[in-house]
């Protein structure tokens, strides 16, 4: 009898990283930090990638910490290894922001820290239009393609309500829209000894 278990695994789909493309890592990788993770690549070049992990929010708010922003209650999420003592974030506010980097779509990243600082303090930055992350995910020349050969993420489009959605089961919901050969990994658990 021939099994059809190929489910498991990546077919490539034909879409090329680039910026404001999402980043799915296959279900059972044993990375801690990228496990069933969905990363915005925000830059991607021959010199290197950048990208931030959407669905790893942190138990804290920007206030909680930076006192820059007062009471900005704003959520932050853990984007990645790289960077841990500073914050980046991802916005829809366009060049409301100045120096802000278009990813794509509506979503830009980064931009002047004084002005967001001063809009913020004037209530004018609704928290669904802001993302925060405390570091980033980054690639040298080459390194995302080769993780990309070996089956380590399926790359996606994205648009910016799934970008800007902060939670944390973002990994199935972007899966089961990838069609019926990925559908099964939303529904497989994470450990199998558990099921």
């Amino acid at each position: 009898m021939n099994l059809k278990t190929d489910f498991f695994s990546i077919r490539y789909n034909n879409v090329a990283p680039q910026p404001g493309k999402l980043l799915i890592s296959e279900p059972f990788t044993a990375d801690t930090l990228f496990k069933r993770s969905v990363i915005l690549l925000s830059d991607h070049n021959e010199t290197g990638s950048v990208g931030f992990i959407l669905n790893k929010p942190i138990k804290k708010k920007i206030s909680d910490i930076s006192d820059e922003f007062g009471q900005f209650d704003a959520p932050v999420s853990l984007g990645g290894p790289v960077g841990r003592d500073k914050i980046y974030y991802i916005h829809t506010l366009g060049k409301l922001i100045p120096n802000s980097i278009r990813v794509s779509g509506d979503i830009y990243w980064g931009g002047d820290y004084e002005t967001l600082y001063h809009l913020i303090l004037k209530n004018q930055v609704p928290q669904n239009k802001i993302r925060f992350f405390v570091g980033y995910s980054g690639w040298e020349a080459g390194q995302l393609n080769k993780e990309i050969s070996k089956n380590f993420w399926l790359i996606s489009d994205s648009n910016s309500e799934l970008i800007m959605d902060n939670e944390q089961a973002l990994w199935s919901k972007v899966v089961k829209n990838l069609g019926e050969k990925y559908r099964v990994w939303a529904n497989f658990p994470e450990n199998p000894v558990h099921n």
